[in-house]
């Protein structure tokens, strides 16, 4: 199909781009990878006036550490994580998660930045960015801010992000020693989305839990933060019996979807299932 007629323009810098947006107004998107905006435009669900290209500017694309942080920048491709040997070394579940996504094309295009910022419910980059206890850093007119990754994702495809603002990096705490991470979903075989994901990273002291983190993604019409598995397990020991036990209520009290995919029923049985196999894979 074809879109509706736009203007393009690509963006020299952040700053340009936050000015760009300003002018423009709501007629405006921003492109990166593309590959949730432009499937939309041309279904016609989405026809900007304006397309704001921020793929070129390399201020946004790096992966570094800055103290006791991991830094991604919002223009980093799933790619570059995935082939990222710093953030391997911070948690493992980022470049499993990144080679999850889609097929190598997708992969190749599509950034991190551009994932958070869509907020599709099905999306990986939400979930494990929970788990990681990561903080979302957005620039605009009147300055820059970070929002906690648990807060960040605030429902069916929506965030925190306010009008002409933009997504510039994720930042990540390095773990404490002893920590452990994996990545799990049961994933729609043709687009390879989440029905359902599990991102957990644990630290474990002494042969007992001290410090868990889980998000789920695909469940509900945001990713969320599993706070009934963190409270059952840590003081515990990394056993099947105690992870079986913590998983069980996964889920209870979210706005959990269906479709034709899953039902919520199932949904709710994929949630327990693959939050014990993150937990699994980060203990054992």
């Amino acid at each position: 199909m074809v879109t509706n007629k736009f203007d393009y323009i690509r963006a020299e810098s952040v700053d340009d781009a936050i000015t760009l947006m300003v002018k423009h107004g709501m007629d405006a998107k921003l492109l990166a990878g593309g590959h949730s905006l432009i499937p939309a435009m041309k279904l016609r669900l989405n026809a900007p006036g304006v397309l704001i290209d921020i793929r070129k500017i390399q201020e946004l694309r790096y992966i570094k550490k800055d103290g006791n942080k991991l830094v991604i920048g919002a223009g980093a491709t799933h790619h570059d994580v995935a082939t990222s040997e710093l953030a391997h070394q911070t948690y493992s579940m980022l470049p499993e998660a990144a080679d999850l996504i889609g097929d190598q094309q997708v992969r190749n295009m599509g950034t991190i930045g551009g994932s958070l910022a869509h907020a599709d419910p099905a999306a990986d980059w939400p979930g494990v960015m929970i788990a990681a206890g990561a903080s979302i850093h957005l620039k605009g007119p009147d300055g820059e801010r970070s929002v906690p990754a648990e807060d960040f994702f605030t429902g069916f495809y929506m965030t925190e992000l306010q009008e002409n603002e933009l997504l510039t990096a994720i930042s990540i705490p390095l773990p404490p020693e002893g920590t452990r991470s994996a990545y799990q979903k049961f994933m729609q075989p043709a687009s390879r989305f989440a029905i359902v994901g599990a991102a957990a990273a644990v630290t474990v002291k002494g042969g007992k839990i001290e410090r868990v983190k889980v998000g789920i993604n695909g469940l509900a019409d945001a990713a969320f933060a599993a706070g009934n598995i963190e409270k059952a397990l840590v003081g515990k020991e990394p056993t099947e019996a105690n992870i079986d036990a913590a998983v069980e209520g996964t889920g209870a009290d979210a706005m959990v979807m269906a479709d034709h995919f899953a039902s919520e029923e199932y949904r709710l049985h994929l949630a327990k299932v693959y939050a014990k196999r993150a937990l699994m894979a980060a203990t054992q």
